[in-house]
């Protein structure tokens, strides 16, 4: 046979390469888990300590053991925020601390309810334009520097507090606006900028507007249990003239100087257009019309006796509506974050947790008991005072702590010498100074919303209460003397 006759060999097939299975990507590192776990043994390692020392049942030994390691945990950032909270509710139920209803109570409190009800809406504020329009009518002509942002939405934060009482609400309002303004002046997330902005609406909507009343949830409970357990009636007069121009505008002159030198933005600013004159959407029609239907609700709830978690749910239930179109069940699903939510629960549930196993009380009254309280000795009364509810608001979140001294006041009156409203009144100053960020459940919704971690809140938290422990605190009491409320 010739040699081309030769049939040609069939070409081989070259095999497609099997891709290499990647390693999975582990989040942090395993050093970090050994870190948390050492905090958390010293966490629990001091409590038990200090309570066979003191004597204390081993069942209040181990609830303090597991809010304390939890407290650490978030106020470090030892473990990232779900994991600590996770962890809480696991051993809190594992361990028997508090029944499982106490224990998951966050999910069915108003102030869960009011944070989903105000994502949902923020969903529909960004996504028909409606923020960036009133980012456009309240901030034109005030964004010319840094230090003018975060003046102008420290300002708007307070004197939205005198329309409207619900610091949350306060929130949930202004949060999609501010983050839209953001945006147009080029703060890109992670940035000082952003950050210091979002903080700026977190701070200014609760520490300065706790000495307007009753604009917040302390000032409302002060106010409750004041009149019912010794009919004392707080006159918003007195209060703001009280409380307001240390506690209120001073505080705010200093919060945003804190915030320019803290996380300052040296960047320049976009250039901002002319302040928009299109006509509105429709769409943002119909949510701007449903938003002042809400805030006149938020506003007069002292009148129709609704809560603003309600409200906020119904105008959350109006944006899902079918054939509104305001926000799209995509939108929920992929806008509507859990992990802020799953937080909420967390830090809510270990309040009740403190009080329903007695906690509070039990601290409380050991304090009472070795506080050096003598009549006569104002300033050092003062102090102790503070220093005892300071004490306590570390313990749980602020918002429980009228709830948990009102009613030793009338201990605390005898032992110091001072008149009860004297001594009702010095709350104020003790739950306007916020050390950490989970002590204000509205402070962390806040940077919740806006995306900024732990680490920044409680920097900011920790040098304003510095600063008002050495400077604020002691003109407080100056301008109290003044007024005569202190001897």
């Amino acid at each position: 046979m010739p040699a081309d006759s030769t049939p040609a060999a069939k070409p081989t097939a070259t095999p497609t390469p099997t891709p290499t299975p990647t390693a999975p990507q582990f989040s942090g590192r395993p050093a970090d888990s050994i870190r948390a776990a050492l905090l958390i043994a010293a966490s629990i390692a001091a409590v038990w300590i200090a309570g066979q020392a003191a004597g204390a049942p081993p069942a209040l030994i181990w609830a303090g053991a597991l809010v304390v390691s939890t407290v650490s945990c978030w106020a470090t950032g030892a473990l990232p925020e779900p994991t600590a909270t996770l962890l809480f509710f696991l051993c809190a139920v594992v361990l028997h601390i508090a029944p499982a209803p106490v224990v998951f109570s966050g999910f069915t409190s108003t102030a869960w309810w009011l944070m989903f009800g105000g994502a949902v809406t923020g969903v529909a504020l960004r996504g028909t334009g409606l923020a960036l329009r009133l980012a456009d009518i309240i901030f034109h002509k005030r964004v010319n520097t840094y230090p003018q942002v975060i003046a102008t939405v420290a300002m708007s934060a307070v004197g939205l507090a005198f329309l409207m009482p619900s610091t949350t609400g306060r929130v949930l309002l202004l949060m999609p606006i501010v983050l839209a303004l953001s945006d147009r002046l080029g703060f890109r997330p992670g940035s000082n900028g952003r950050i210091g902005m979002v903080l700026t609406v977190a701070a200014a909507s609760y520490m300065p507007p706790t000495s307007i009343l009753p604009a917040n949830i302390p000032n409302s409970v002060l106010l409750g249990a004041a009149n019912s357990l010794y009919g004392i009636n707080l006159s918003y007069g007195s209060y703001l003239l009280l409380h307001f121009p240390v506690l209120g505008a001073l505080k705010t002159v200093v919060l945003v100087w804190l915030v320019c030198k803290l996380f300052p933005e040296t960047a320049a600013m976009t250039p901002q257009p002319p302040a928009a004159r299109t006509p509105m959407s429709k769409p943002e029609t119909l949510l701007a019309l449903l938003l002042a239907l809400a805030v006149a609700a938020f506003a007069t709830d002292a009148w129709h006796g609704i809560s603003p978690a309600w409200i906020s749910l119904a105008a959350c239930i109006v944006c899902l509506l079918p054939g509104i179109g305001l926000v799209s069940p995509k939108a929920l699903t992929e806008q509507v974050h859990l992990v802020p939510l799953l937080y909420v629960a967390g830090f809510l549930g270990l309040g009740a947790v403190v009080e329903h196993t007695g906690l509070g009380t039990a601290i409380s009254a050991a304090l009472l008991h070795w506080l050096p309280l003598a009549p006569g000795h104002t300033a050092g009364n003062v102090g102790a005072l503070g220093a005892m509810g300071a004490v306590l608001g570390l313990m749980s979140t602020l918002p429980a702590l009228p709830a948990v001294m009102t009613p030793l006041a009338r201990d605390l009156a005898t032992a110091t010498g001072l008149p009860l409203e004297t001594v009702l009144m010095l709350q104020v100053p003790v739950f306007s100074t916020v050390f950490f960020p989970y002590q204000s459940p509205p402070i962390v919704i806040a940077m919740q919303l806006g995306g900024v971690g732990l680490r920044h809140g409680t920097r900011l938290c920790l040098a304003l209460a510095a600063i008002t422990v050495v400077v604020l605190l002691p003109l407080d009491y100056l301008w109290w003397r003044l007024l005569g409320y202190l001897p």
